[in-house]
């Protein structure tokens, strides 16, 4: 079993924020791969389905942001799972947006969904990067109003197709080609598939 954990904050006031992209693709990863309900457990809301040959556990977090690490480490150690079955969605301000990458490790660059996961677990776990660009160089004051702001009218779009992108090559994330998954998602994004 693999646990994909999308970071969010709860409540329906921060439900279109840039903040909450990690579960916008929960929740489509579930609707087009016909997940089972969400419930709660683990201090998240959680379903359960397939995602080409593998079992997945999607994760919800609804602790807020800053103490998702205690809702994810809960839930492997349940599944007695290592960091390698791990893989965590969020946004992130140095890709442009509705760009996607997926890296190993790494820094947490100032997210608090990150710090927490990487305070109770380290920082050896897979992330789909889910670009929501930056402000603005040299522009710190802008960056909370732009993170948990709502993604525009204009934006909605872009954003959809992305999710579905997401959704449509999760196969070869399962699967563990990363470097596939990002190649098609950028096809997609790019219409040429």
């Amino acid at each position: 079993m693999q646990i994909w954990v999308g970071l969010g904050n709860p409540g329906a006031k921060y439900a279109l924020h840039r903040h909450n992209v990690g579960f916008m693709a929960a929740d489509v990863l579930a609707e087009v791969h016909d997940f089972g309900p969400w419930s709660k457990k683990f201090r998240s809301l959680i379903a359960e389905g397939r995602i080409g040959r593998q079992r997945v556990l999607l994760l919800k977090p609804q602790t807020f942001m800053n103490d998702s690490g205690d809702a994810v480490q809960q839930a492997l150690r349940f599944y007695k799972l290592d960091m390698d079955a791990l893989t965590v969605f969020h946004d992130e301000l140095d890709l442009a947006p509705f760009k996607v990458k997926v890296k190993v490790g790494g820094g947490t660059a100032g997210h608090n969904g990150l710090r927490s996961i990487d305070a109770s677990l380290g920082p050896d776990f897979r992330r789909v990067r889910i670009g929501i660009g930056h402000p603005g160089p040299g522009r710190k004051d802008l960056v909370t109003p732009h993170v948990l702001g709502n993604y525009s009218k204009a934006e909605r779009e872009p954003l959809s197709d992305m999710l579905a992108a997401i959704a449509s090559e999760a196969d070869w994330l399962a699967d563990g080609d990363d470097a596939r998954f990002m190649s098609d998602v950028a096809l997609r994004m790019n219409g040429e598939v």
